[in-house]
């Protein structure tokens, strides 16, 4: 067995095209063809099915994927925890993040992190719950660090923060005096949302809806990113609900304002997700261990935010 025909049978699977396979690894398609057979002579079946002008997986090539990135993972772990013998070894940990966590709340973690542990290397990975969920299965990461709901039941989720949402208002807005509003009040205003099925707007339209106020509020524009909706906010295009971690430093600095609901708290937990395994990378225990004692200082930045409210 060759690790380097797995290797290569998985790229060929997730680009879904020998050519690709080869022009990423820097190869010819003959090359990434001659391994593709290698492997099919090894195990007496056809991985690949190349009729029809069009490369598809196998039932046999699909069995064998799974184990062929959980053979390639523990390779790479077993490489690490043999280096780590040397303290100036230093290995990469592959994160993945769901966007609030990844662009707003991981990069402090990670520079404290790294004060700790100054061998360890991270490599990034941003995106939307299911992709982060699914780059996790794929062995595409070590971990995952997201804010939505995780289906998967073989997967070991654990909390390791909360987020809450709260209703953000421009600094010079009309109710900058106030210590706080009716949810009623909102349909005075023109909402600021997230696109359509996104995590946080289906919560926030859920409690909306059961208070009976969805039908009221006035929507003025969707955006794609937090970013822009608070950049939106900032100029007086309207007001917005969005995750307190994702505006704390516009908070500080005064350009926003936070605008309680009377009677009224939206909050969500952040998880951290990974496959259950054997022989665990190292850097990933300490990484996991560094996040449980974050915890409490991830809790009292959020509540001392609170007097700038």
């Amino acid at each position: 067995m060759n690790i380097g025909n797995l290797k290569m049978f998985c790229r060929v699977v997730d680009e879904g095209s020998i050519s690709k396979a080869a022009r990423m690894s820097y190869v010819s398609q003959p090359s990434v063809t001659s391994q593709i057979r290698q492997l099919e002579k090894y195990y007496g079946v056809d991985l690949f099915d190349r009729s029809g002008g069009k490369l598809t997986t196998t039932e046999a090539g699909m069995t064998l994927y799974p184990y062929a990135k959980e053979i390639i993972d523990y390779l790479k772990k077993s490489e690490e925890a043999v280096q780590h013998i040397f303290n100036d070894y230093e290995s990469t940990l592959y994160i993945g993040a769901s966007l609030t966590i990844g662009e707003y709340l991981l990069p402090g973690i990670l520079g404290e992190f790294q004060k700790e542990y100054k061998n360890i290397n991270f490599s990034l990975t941003i995106g939307n719950t299911p992709s982060i969920v699914g780059n996790l299965e794929n062995h595409d990461i070590d971990i995952a660090l997201v804010e939505g709901i995780v289906t998967n039941e073989s997967l070991q989720t654990k909390k390791f923060a909360e987020d809450e949402l709260i209703l953000v208002i421009p600094s010079n807005h009309r109710w900058k005096n106030m210590n706080e509003i009716s949810i009623n009040e909102l349909s005075e205003e023109k909402m600021i949302w997230r696109e359509e099925n996104s995590g946080a707007r289906n919560i926030i339209e859920k409690i909306f809806t059961e208070r009976n106020v969805m039908n009221k509020i006035r929507s003025r524009m969707e955006f794609g990113s937090t970013q822009s909706i608070k950049s939106a906010i900032e100029v007086g295009l309207g007001i917005g609900i969005i995750p307190k971690w994702s505006v704390i430093r516009e908070l500080e600095m005064g350009v926003l304002k936070h605008m309680p609901i009377s009677d009224i708290t939206i909050s969500r937990d952040l998880w951290v997700v990974q496959r259950p395994s054997r022989f665990p990378k190292k850097t990933m225990e300490q990484f996991t261990a560094f996040l449980t004692k974050q915890n409490d200082k991830l809790s009292l930045r959020a509540y001392k935010n609170e007097n700038l409210t």
